[in-house]
């Protein structure tokens, strides 16, 4: 489904991943394991384009309902995958995903053990500031240590991942049973107050398609507020 003039999010994946429609195809994010086949099809089917048409996966963070196409899609189409470096040694095996409770740790390594999820090394590794694909990269750690957004100033979009969610219009925080450190996603999204944004897409909820921005700055206000109260 297109969501804006050259932006797609492939339904049906369990946790969501975009495709940027240019020159060249860029995904954000690559959705639950075993669902490769359905991300082919809509490139080749919706946007009449080859595989090979796909030159940059780009994973906002290390998380299985976000990579678990990733190598996959890699072997078939030639894609370069990208991450930031701290989470990128999560997705080669080299560190352990943390969450605050050991059991929802053990849980990731057991989800991933039954898919069948292998680790893998990433192409190219991306830090706050640079550019890929057209798209700023933001580090926002906090979901994971290397969970980024990427912004697209020409369209004025914000790919965020899971650092935020969408619900009924309204933006929340990521769920606190999987997040490695709820204190530093709010430290994280305090860099979203200047930065101008329409639209806000992220990888679980609904899309927020309009002043995108005002609600995240209303967000990070509700949540001073909160603070000042306890």
């Amino acid at each position: 489904m297109e969501i804006v003039p050259g932006i797609h999010v492939i339904e049906g994946i369990s946790a969501h991943c975009y495709l940027v429609d240019g020159p060249e195809l860029t995904l954000i994010d690559t959705g639950m394991p075993r669902k490769t086949q359905k991300i082919l099809r809509y490139i080749t089917g919706t946007l009449q384009r080859t595989p090979t048409d796909l030159k940059t996966i780009l994973l906002t963070h290390c998380d299985i309902d976000h990579i678990g196409n990733a190598r996959e899609l890699r072997s078939i189409t030639g894609a370069s995958i990208a991450a930031h470096p701290q989470d990128a040694d999560i997705i080669a095996g080299k560190k352990t995903r943390q969450t605050p409770q050991r059991v929802m740790s053990i849980l990731f390594k057991l989800l991933g053990l039954f898919l069948q999820v292998k680790s893998f090394p990433v192409d190219e590794i991306i830090n706050n500031g640079d550019t890929i694909a057209g798209l700023t990269v933001l580090h926002l750690p906090g979901h994971t240590p290397g969970s980024i957004a990427l912004y697209d100033p020409k369209r004025k979009v914000l790919f965020i991942g899971d650092t935020l969610g969408c619900k009924d219009g309204i933006v929340q925080s990521p769920p606190k049973s999987v997040t490695w450190d709820m204190e530093k996603v709010y430290q994280s999204i305090e860099k979203l107050q200047t930065l101008d944004f329409t639209v806000m897409l992220s990888g679980h909820g609904e899309p927020l398609t309009s002043d995108a921005s005002v609600k995240v700055r209303q967000f990070i206000t509700k949540i001073h507020e909160n603070r000042t109260t306890r």
